[in-house]
């Protein structure tokens, strides 16, 4: 009988170097996990870790009137890069050396490799590129953490992307759109209502904390992880309507009924015509 599974514990020697860390989208939850990276990066550094983190920060979205809303923007900000308005907050009140890549993903060459992907954007078709490219050979993401909300509810999944160099593949941390597909089926975006376009569309249309309570979660599995060396459940689902949050268990046999249940729904997608073309590198 096979032994249970209850931790995943990475097989990476972290203290070594710097950990690399790219957030894909400076937008409602990218933003807030960006800004909390700092804390994570002097934890670490207090922990004794020799390098603590290096951040990159990739989106190529202007900052919008509607933007100052739920955002941490600026009217006098409207117009300049997200993701080089917030390194350079960042980089300045903190003294680091972070980056910013002001420009869209679209293939592998946009993503630097990286130890940990994070995936914050607001389109299926703009998650299956980054799927498609955690998955390129030529490239290295150790993990990736894709995040995803509606009005008052959302997600969180840290997986490991299918490499065929991984020494233990049964235990390997499935990632999110294995276990859910239709985050990835990009004809779906169409059936999904406008960004908003004035400010007070931005707060009908989405809790206000919302995307912080998404950040915060995010950055707490990351904390323990290095913390500790060890997770217990890689990601989960938050509720703002209930007051509930249910872990996604680092569990075999939950993997294996949400595999199932994906293989019915990808059965399912496969009857519907798909939009994206393969990623290149």
């Amino acid at each position: 009988m096979p032994q249970k599974l209850t931790e995943h514990v990475p097989q990476v020697n972290w203290r070594s170097r710097r950990i690399v860390i790219t957030i894909v989208g400076c937008g409602g939850t990218g933003s807030q996990i960006a800004t909390g990276m700092p804390y994570l990066h002097q934890a670490l550094l207090a922990s004794r870790h020799p390098y603590g983190l290096r951040v990159f920060l990739v989106d190529g979205d202007r900052i919008t009137e509607t933007n100052c809303v739920r955002q941490p923007f600026s009217r006098s900000e409207i117009g300049l890069y997200k993701a080089v308005v917030l390194i350079n907050r960042l980089n300045m009140f903190w003294g680091l050396d972070w980056e910013a890549v002001p420009h869209f993903v679209r293939c592998g060459r946009d993503v630097p490799d990286s130890d940990f992907l994070i995936s914050c954007v607001d389109t299926r078709a703009a998650r299956a590129v980054i799927a498609r490219v955690v998955s390129l050979k030529s490239r290295r993401f150790q993990y990736w953490l894709d995040t995803g909300n509606l009005a008052d509810r959302g997600q969180f999944v840290l997986g490991q992307p299918l490499r065929s160099d991984h020494k233990d593949r049964a235990k390997r941390l499935p990632c999110a759109h294995e276990l859910f597909p239709s985050i990835v089926h990009a004809p779906a975006d169409r059936r999904d209502r406008l960004p908003a376009c004035s400010a007070a569309e931005a707060i009908q249309r989405q809790e206000p904390y919302i995307n912080s309570t998404i950040a915060n979660h995010v950055l707490a599995l990351l904390a323990r992880l290095f913390r500790y060396g060890r997770i217990a459940y890689h990601g989960g689902f938050v509720n703002l309507a209930t007051g509930r949050v249910t872990p996604l268990p680092v569990d075999l046999a939950t993997w294996l009924r949400l595999r199932a249940q994906a293989e019915k729904e990808r059965a399912y997608l496969s009857r519907r015509p798909q939009g994206t073309a393969p990623a290149s590198e």
